[in-house]
């Protein structure tokens, strides 16, 4: 077996064999491309078995820096944060990888790492040109109840599941957002000319946004970065299933269908919701501009390895933004 994977090609093997039994050995390893914030493996096994193994390498995450100075990357990344959100979302029926076991011995290697479910399917972006309309109807329809049930999940607070403070020690969660878009706005005005030239505006624009929110105490249980890139379609019953899943909360689920919005495009009609507030709405969709903004110029400065992926993000929401300012 050809190994190029952080675990030494003995250890995996012993790995595999502790948790799936003696029967099971690796037979091939294959890195899968694409994850900014962990590492992300197939293995295929004996007898025709696969998984996944996610590794969490803070070496490796294009976004290590803010994680490191606590910024708001920090709530999305990290085993802990999987464990739990996987937790909450099997004992609520939505679908997302089995964990098998999770690894945080920390005795051989400095990080931490699991064995998960291996879906066989495709990413939902790959239905978005799908020639039969009623294949496409179904697996939108799915995702958008998918999406509904999720949200339904409520709170008093905001947070992780279980981890919330106390609602009378919470500030509202939309000042997260406020903080962390003038922090991302800054960021690229000091390697964006475009950007640089109108900070101040942008900045009005944000705090003018914000201004219209009024207070809330419900939330309710978001994925946090919902693209089509994180839903894989199971390629027989075609089912939606959630992946990537550290960064769920409970949460305005506003941020979220801002989010959905930009990234579903013309389907996004069967994920949306007339009960929202539009003001959110507004606020969420600029600040998600702004930090995919400095996103992309942190994808293109730290060496992603899509580089024409990480520019289109840049000149997109670059344009989108300006938008806001220019009438």
């Amino acid at each position: 077996m050809k190994n190029h994977c952080h675990l030494e090609a003995a250890d995996l093997q012993e790995y595999a064999k502790q948790v799936f039994g003696n029967s099971y050995s690796v037979t091939k390893v294959s890195k899968m491309e694409g994850g900014a914030q962990k590492v992300v493996y197939k293995l295929d096994c004996t007898g025709g078995f696969s998984c996944i193994l996610y590794v969490w390498d803070l070496a490796m995450n294009y976004f290590r820096e803010e994680i490191v100075t606590d910024q708001v990357h920090a709530q999305s990344y990290g085993s802990e944060y999987f464990e739990l959100n996987n937790r909450y979302l099997i004992e609520h029926s939505i679908r997302t990888p089995l964990l098998y076991d999770m690894n945080r011995s920390r005795d051989q290697y400095d990080f931490d790492y699991a064995l998960v479910e291996y879906i066989p399917g495709k990413a939902a972006e790959a239905y978005f040109e799908h020639p039969d309309p009623r294949v496409k109807e179904h697996i939108f329809q799915q995702i958008g109840e998918l999406i509904r049930t999720m949200h339904r999940g409520e709170s008093g607070t905001y947070g992780k599941p279980g981890q919330g403070l106390a609602a009378s020690s919470q500030r509202p969660c939309h000042l997260n957002q406020l903080n962390n878009g003038i922090a991302q706005l800054s960021y690229a005005a000091e390697h964006h000319e475009v950007i640089r030239k109108n900070q101040g505006k942008l900045l009005d624009k944000l705090y003018e946004l914000e201004s219209r929110i009024t207070p809330r105490r419900r939330y309710g249980f978001i994925h946090g970065e919902l693209g089509p890139n994180h839903i894989m379609v199971t390629e027989e019953q075609l089912e939606p299933c959630l992946i990537d899943i550290e960064g769920s909360e409970f949460y305005d689920i506003e941020y979220e269908h801002s989010f959905l919005e930009l990234r579903f495009g013309g389907f996004y009609r069967y994920l949306k919701n007339d009960r929202l507030d539009e003001n959110r709405l507004r606020f969420y969709k600029f600040h998600h501009h702004l930090s995919l903004i400095s996103g992309g110029l942190k994808l293109l400065q730290r060496g992603f390895p899509d580089q024409q992926l990480a520019r289109a993000i840049l000149d997109c929401h670059t344009e989108y933004a300006l938008q806001y300012i220019e009438g």
